[in-house]
This record gives C-alpha cells, sequence and structure tokens, in this order.
C-alpha cells in the first residue's frame, strides 16, 4: 500500500549531527516522565495525568518488530504482520496501566475529527480521520506519527479528551483548533480547562520543507515569519511545534498549560520512527502511538 505522504523535503545536511541528550530534570521541567517496563519506553505528560488523564507517547523501544529489529511498531500500514502489532500493542497498554482499549482511525492528512461514542466505535479502525475526541471510560483515543505532530487534549472540567494527528497539512488547515470546535460542540469545552501535551515530532531543527509549504503557510498563518529559518533557495526549516501551540493559545488554552515534548524524531531514530530518515535506510518504518484516555 502506498503511504500516504507530504511534500517534504529531508536534507541529511539539514540534521543536527549533534544528538540532543534531555537529562531528567530537563524533561521534567517540560512537564514529561519516562515510565518503562519489560523493555518498552514511554514518554508520559504528567499534568494530564495529575488531571486524571491516562496518556502515553511511544517510543520505537521494546517491541518485536524488524525496523530493523526490536522496534515496537504500532501500526500495520501492510508493512507488518498483523500478530507483531497485536503483540506490540499489548506490551505498550501494559505500560499505560489500566484495563483500556485503544481507538484509532486511517490518517489522511486532513482535519475531520471524529467522536467516539461507544465501544462498537472504537472498534472501527478503518474510518478516515486525524483526530478522534471521547468521554468514555476505558477507551483511550489514538493518533499514530512517525515525525507528524502528536496532540494529546484533557479537558478538566468535562473530562472529555482528543488526540491530534498534526502534519504540516493539517496544521496548516487547524486541525488543533477543529478539534477543540468540536470538544466546545460535543461536550461544552472551554479551552482555558484544557491540559495539552505536544510529543516528538519533527522539529524546526531539521525539518527541511519546499515552496509549496511556505506558500501553504503563508496563506494561512498570519505570523508564519516567525515559523521558518530558511536554508536554500526554495527551502526552509518549519517549526510544526511551534505552529500548533500558537493554534492552541490562539483559542484561548493558557500557554502554561501547554506541554511539549524536547525531541525531534529526525534526530533521535534511536528513540523513536522518522519516516524521512528511516524509508531511505529500509524503505519503510514503523508507526509510533500517542493516546489518551479517562484514567
Amino acid at each position: 500500500m502506498s503511504i500516504p505522504m507530504e511534500t517534504i523535503i529531508s536534507q541529511s545536511s539539514a540534521v543536527s549531527s549533534q544528538r540532543s541528550e534531555i537529562s531528567d530534570e530537563t524533561l521534567a521541567d517540560c512537564g514529561f516522565y519516562w515510565r518503562e517496563k519489560n523493555g518498552v519506553k514511554v514518554l508520559i505528560c504528567r499534568p494530564l495525568e495529575d488531571a486524571g488523564f491516562a496518556n502515553g507517547f511511544s517510543t520505537r523501544l521494546g517491541g518485536v518488530s524488524d525496523f530493523p529489529k526490536d522496534a515496537l511498531n504500532l501500526s500495520g500500514l501492510d508493512i507488518d504482520s498483523t500478530e507483531n502489532v497485536a503483540e506490540n500493542r499489548r506490551r505498550f497498554l501494559d505500560v499505560i496501566g489500566g484495563d483500556f482499549q485503544i481507538a484509532t482511525s486511517r490518517q489522511t492528512h486532513g482535519a475531520d475529527v471524529r467522536i467516539v461514542k461507544n465501544i462498537e466505535e472504537a472498534n472501527d479502525g478503518n474510518r478516515k480521520f486525524d483526530a478522534l475526541t471521547s468521554d468514555l471510560k476505558n477507551i483511550l483515543v489514538g493518533v499514530k506519527t512517525a515525525d507528524c505532530v502528536p496532540v494529546l487534549l484533557g479537558d478538566t472540567k468535562t473530562e472529555s479528551f482528543a488526540a491530534v494527528h498534526a502534519g504540516w497539512r493539517g496544521t496548516v488547515n487547524s486541525i488543533v483548533v477543529k478539534t477543540i470546535e468540536k470538544m466546545r460542540e460535543t461536550y461544552g469545552t472551554n479551552p482555558k480547562d484544557l491540559v495539552c501535551a505536544i510529543g516528538a515530532a519533527a522539529t524546526g531543527k531539521n525539518y527541511e520543507v519546499g515552496r509549496d509549504v511556505i506558500d501553504a503557510f503563508e496563506r494561512n498563518f498570519s505570523t508564519c515569519g516567525n515559523l521558518f529559518r530558511a536554508t536554500r533557495e526554495g527551502h526552509a526549516l518549519v517549526d510544526l511545534h511551534l505552529a500548533n501551540e500558537e493554534q492552541l493559545t490562539g483559542v484561548g488554552v493558557a500557554p502554561e498549560n501547554i506541554f511539549t515534548a524536547p525531541f525531534c524524531t529526525i534526530e533521535r531514530t534511536d528513540l523513536f520512527f522518522s519516516y524521512r530518515v528511516e524509508s531511505k535506510l529500509y524503505g519503510k518504518t514503523g508507526r509510533l502511538l500517542s493516546v489518551i484516555g479517562l484514567d
């Protein structure tokens, strides 16, 4: 199956030659900590957890898939066996804890938001959406990434929650804003009550894009000058973490309630999958999973 890709140019020369090592203290200052069990390592947003939301951003560590080995691939995409993905998800859920079922969708780099209303809907992972929201117990809504930005939202008043897949197309089309609007319409969410976690993604240090992406942001972002750093003719590095942070604060989310993981997937392929790096090396890459639900 052809994997839908964004028009991204990732040059090896753009990738930082020095891998950024993040101490536990620095990670804690950003609002995150590591949870590990049987070789599986998951990044947890502590403020979301303290607000009552089970959550986790997976890494590539501790699985059974050959990407190239012992990888925690959490989505099939016709490049892994059903058995491998099932075992990897079992291991991932074992670290998250609780009695949860994961609800996902087929992601298309769009901006549509799916409401998960019951267990039957949670079982259907073939519907085409790039964000999911729910308020059900025992359900984790999740999005799959391998360079795109995962965003988790928890409403401390209504106890609704959402997971968002924000590639550059989703970001340009304001998918986090549309998700919050869907939560407002469905559950009565006030953005001031949201706690938001933004996971590891290709960052402004290494994420080079072409003229078509730059033009799309210029049409849709009044502050797009903050998001780009020119590299060569017709190309620039784009900061999708910052773009999504600005969209969140723009609709009323308190800046102090937004927590961003200090990792670049392009740079840290020891921890995370990166399509732009690994598709060139192996012809394929796995998928990370970012989830949230009521604890």
